[in-house]
């Protein structure tokens, strides 16, 4: 029983190790949590402590096997490391999400989810400073740069985009919408039609959806009051896709 009491855990640092990257995935965890994502604060330090104690156990187990004459142990310090990397892959794709056609939202989140198994592993490694780097550029790339690209970018990257789904009476509004929607620097793109046969709209119905880029000028309330004002919109949907 005198391995639970063994100090050589306290000699490589092992509580100073699984503290720092806990409070490096806080910073994660924080990011996520203040834009209502689904993984927030507990995930990102659940999954960044635990990749590093999985580390720690790796690194230290490989160093401390005894040698034996009779057979030629050969093992890897980082092997448990390689395995969380693929591992935890089952938790980004459940925050992957395919709303529609082509609008999928949760990759960011998904790379969040790896970048905290990452912190573990460098941290359990001894890779303290490196660690603390990548967090920081990580929280550039994700809350200054695109802030930054919406004034100094390029216009592709400015623009806004939003799925509207709506009812138009009339397959000649159809074009007038689009129109529309044009002149108020809202340019459709994706076009999707669907004719409508039930009792719930009037006859010559049609569904449409659109995927709009918008200009930053131009905000949803604006969109949804031009909508408003079409005598031949029946019902409107808008919906922000970044």
């Amino acid at each position: 029983m005198d391995y639970l009491f063994d100090t050589r855990l306290l000699e490589t640092g092992v509580l100073f190790k699984l503290g720092f990257s806990g409070l490096l995935s806080l910073v994660i965890g924080i990011e996520r949590e203040l834009k209502r994502k689904p993984v927030g604060l507990k995930t990102s330090v659940v999954i960044a402590t635990f990749s590093c104690l999985l580390t720690i156990i790796s690194i230290e187990t490989a160093y401390s096997t005894p040698a034996r004459d009779d057979i030629n142990i050969t093992m890897d310090p980082l092997r448990l490391a390689a395995q969380i990397v693929s591992g935890i892959g089952f938790l980004g794709a459940g925050v992957i999400l395919k709303r529609d056609n082509d609008n999928i939202t949760g990759l960011t989140t998904a790379a969040m989810i790896w970048g905290a198994a990452g912190i573990g592993i460098a941290v359990g490694a001894g890779f303290y400073i490196e660690a603390a780097i990548a967090v920081a550029i990580v929280m550039i790339g994700v809350e200054f740069l695109p802030p930054l690209m919406n004034i100094v970018g390029p216009k592709r990257l400015r623009v806004k985009e939003y799925t509207l789904t709506t009812v138009v009476i009339g397959r000649d509004n159809i074009d007038e919408l689009i129109r529309c929607l044009s002149e108020h620097s809202a340019d459709p793109e994706n076009v999707r039609l669907k004719m409508l046969s039930n009792e719930d709209f009037p006859p010559n119905s049609h569904e449409v959806e659109l995927r709009l880029s918008v200009q930053p000028k131009v905000n949803s309330s604006e969109i949804y009051g031009w909508l408003h004002e079409l005598n031949y919109i029946q019902t409107a949907e808008l919906n922000a896709t970044q």
